[in-house]
């Protein structure tokens, strides 16, 4: 069967930009800046994207593209005979499917509350009362369970429809939304009368706050963020460099991805901090952030019924469009692994992902008293450190060393896909950097992600 191939460059971006851009961008990006010293950190984490984010991206890109399959059969057709290089591919699709079993019930978050607001729930409400819908939200398994099973079968039935028809077309027209939603959102909020000592808290570089986080402890950081952002190591962008052609080299293409991605994190920071620094109010870090903080911000300013359901169907757009990127790597496995048609593949993930999505939404209620990492933890806390904390960076050193070492692919071999196409290329003088140094840095991540935890159990 002929491969598949996107019908456009935008395509491929806009969707892999999608893949890419998710709810870590809005609320984990302007929360970690403001904490390590606005500019100070904005500057390492460029650093870092341009130095560990793009090569590696290139490197799930040219496997992708060499192999022209998912990650298990391309490796299989890239691998030096006898060598074992595919067994990653199964790890690939363990992450996804982990990835999806949390995702997919906050994705259900954000549509929950877009209708919320759409329908008027929090007028009347007071400061006390808004940040209770949230809890109310999570202890009824009922109507978590609802937009779960929503969100699956939508995911699905966009992908079954093919590559162009279903999940390009789709995709573009709501990632171009999504850029049309955050400037307007960015720009109202800068009218706001604490715009100004928002932005300078969030951009302007303050190196005594730095200093006070530690300087070591911000590079780190921005490691972390510039790593995560891009969901590499689990082949979640590997199927996109299956579906390019051979028109642009690699390294150019992997910057636009993060340029988009890059652009949606800091316009992220430009909505949330003058409205909250307009309204007192701290820009707490993850979900608190975005259904108990914002709420309230929005409950409080005019026209805050409109600007939040706004706000929400772009949140739902920025998790959705990596909902539908990595079903369709889900599928696409699913395809080259079993020799199963995409219907298939899609029905069959209906059915699985719902079942394995309800631990997720259960953790929160029916099975509350579970905290698999400590007090205060549910499921989706456990599901996101197994792959944000496991599978990401072992899977991207698993890419790495298949890709510059003498047993794997080779950096020959690699160089020259990457390097095939109009656009920036890449130095082979990259080579000692890319074997010796680049292998170091993910470890530091990799250690660092683990030592909160072991440090918990101890």
């Amino acid at each position: 069967m002929k491969r598949e191939n996107f019908k456009s460059r935008l395509g491929f971006i806009l969707v892999s930009a999608g893949c890419a851009i998710g709810i870590g961008n809005v609320w984990r990006f302007p929360t970690i800046t403001g904490e390590n010293g606005g500019g100070v950190f904005v500057l390492f984490y460029l650093l870092s994207l341009i130095c560990m984010g793009i090569p590696i991206l290139t490197m799930e890109l040219a496997v992708g593209r060499a192999g022209r399959a998912s990650a298990g059969a391309a490796y299989r057709k890239l691998e030096p005979a006898g060598t074992k290089w595919h067994w990653h591919g199964w790890a690939c699709l363990i992450g996804c499917v982990v990835l999806m079993m949390y995702y997919t019930t906050v994705n259900g978050w954000m549509i929950s509350y877009f209708v919320k607001f759409l329908t008027g729930t929090f007028e009347g409400l007071n400061a006390d009362q808004v940040p209770q819908v949230f809890g109310q939200m999570l202890a009824d398994p009922m109507e978590m369970g609802f937009w779960m099973v929503l969100t699956v079968i939508a995911g699905f039935i966009v992908c079954s429809f093919g590559l162009q028809k279903g999940l390009e077309r789709i995709s573009k027209w709501m990632m171009i939304a999504l850029l049309v939603l955050i400037v307007v959102l960015a720009v109202h909020s800068l009218t706001l009368p604490g715009a100004g000592e928002g932005l300078s808290f969030y951009l302007l570089p303050d190196w005594d706050r730095a200093m006070e986080q530690g300087i070591g402890n911000v590079i780190v950081a921005a490691m972390n963020q510039s790593f995560f952002t891009l969901s590499l190591g689990i082949g979640a962008m590997e199927i996109f460099g299956s579906y390019m052609t051979r028109d642009h080299a690699l390294a150019g293409e992997a910057a636009r991805i993060c340029v988009l991605d890059t652009f949606v994190a800091v316009c992220s920071g430009l909505i949330i901090f003058p409205a909250c620094f307009t309204f007192g109010v701290s820009p707490d870090s993850g979900p608190s952030l975005i259904f108990q903080t914002l709420p309230n911000v929005f409950t409080n300013i005019a026209g805050g019924r409109v600007w939040g359901a706004l706000f929400f169907v772009f949140m739902t757009f920025a998790s959705f469009s990596t909902v539908l990127a990595v079903f369709e790597n889900i599928i696409a496995c699913a395809m080259d692994m079993f020799g199963v048609t995409r219907k298939q593949a899609s029905i069959g993930g209906v059915f699985a992902m719902i079942l394995l999505g309800l631990p997720c939404v259960l953790g929160y209620n029916v099975w509350s008293g579970f905290a698999p990492l400590g007090e205060g933890t549910a499921v989706l806390d456990l599901e996101d450190f197994i792959v944000s904390n496991l599978l990401l960076p072992l899977g991207s050193i698993v890419y790495l060393l298949f890709c510059v070492s003498r047993w794997g692919w080779g950096f020959d071999n690699y160089i020259k896909e990457a390097n095939d196409g109009q656009g920036a290329k890449l130095p082979r003088a990259l080579k000692p950097y890319f074997q010796f140094v680049l292998p170091i840095l993910i470890l530091v991540i990799l250690v660092q992600g683990l030592i909160p935890y072991v440090a918990r159990l101890l």
